[in-house]
């Protein structure tokens, strides 16, 4: 079974076929699906569709672009969902975003703190944005997570999502506990880095995940994403490992299991 750690069928790319396309996934052997926040209109339909389907989970959280909407009664909605629905199991999506730059450098750092504490308070994992951000992500990573903090005691810390730096820092990341997040980028043709990282950062330590409706793999590439081609990046970390894709199935499913804590 295949566990997808990073969705966003909440997104309005899926309103003409939401219901049919989720029917259907399990039946294409995804075992669970992370239904991922981004904004404040995603927060309620993220819960929605974790409490509507089992076998979907959710995360709450503010994406660096969107914390310029952070208020009180949003900043309480969030909360009051970590707090009381058994079905939210992580806070994100969160982060840095320097590539847009839709919200001031300090304001995306401060919003991108706090949530890491409001994770650490509740022993969530984090699910991690970082784009054009390497040098702050992993500042603030190492302040909140590394050796001598609290968090650097927690056993469920979170995912890089969409992992595109370098080895180096990958290897920094999952020595402090942190899963990558590995998706459809990593079936394109001129990804070096990021293959190197696949490559070489023991699978014990790799995630899957979609991003959906976003970052479709090859052959699909551009058009809308979703979990049914999660085997195109099966497939593409088992040829570059030189493994079989069930033990890359089997493996990623354990990890998330035990990062999320769902029931077996």
């Amino acid at each position: 079974m295949i566990f997808d750690t990073h969705a966003h069928y909440d997104d309005e790319a899926f309103s003409e076929d939401r219901e049919d396309l989720i029917a259907s996934l399990k039946e294409a052997g995804i075992g669970h699906v992370i239904d991922v926040g981004a904004s404040k209109a995603s927060q309620p339909l993220v819960k929605g569709l974790a409490d509507r389907y089992d076998f979907i989970y959710g995360a709450l959280g503010m994406h660096p672009d969107e914390v310029g909407d952070l208020d009180d009664r949003l900043w309480e909605y969030i909360k009051e969902g970590l707090d009381h629905d058994p079905k939210i199991v992580a806070v994100g999506e969160i982060g840095l975003d320097y590539h847009w730059d839709v919200q001031p450098h300090d304001v995306q750092i401060h919003w991108f703190k706090e949530q890491i504490r409001l994770a650490q308070e509740r022993d969530l994992p984090i699910l991690v944005h970082s784009r054009s951000a390497a040098a702050d992500t992993m500042a603030v990573i190492q302040e909140l997570y590394g050796e001598g903090t609290p968090g650097f005691a927690m056993k469920r810390k979170g995912i890089i999502h969409c992992y595109s730096y370098s080895l180096e820092q990958a290897k920094l990341y999952t020595g402090l506990g942190f899963y990558l997040g590995i998706g459809g980028v990593v079936t394109f043709k001129n990804v070096r880095k990021l293959k190197k990282v696949v490559t070489e950062i023991p699978l014990d330590h790799l995630l899957l995940e979609t991003d959906c409706p976003y970052m479709a793999p090859e052959p699909n590439r551009g058009k809308r994403n979703s979990s049914f081609y999660l085997p195109y990046v099966v497939q593409a970390i088992a040829d570059l490992k030189g493994i079989s894709t069930e033990e890359v199935e089997d493996t990623t499913w354990k990890n998330a299991m035990d990062l999320f804590q769902i029931p077996v």
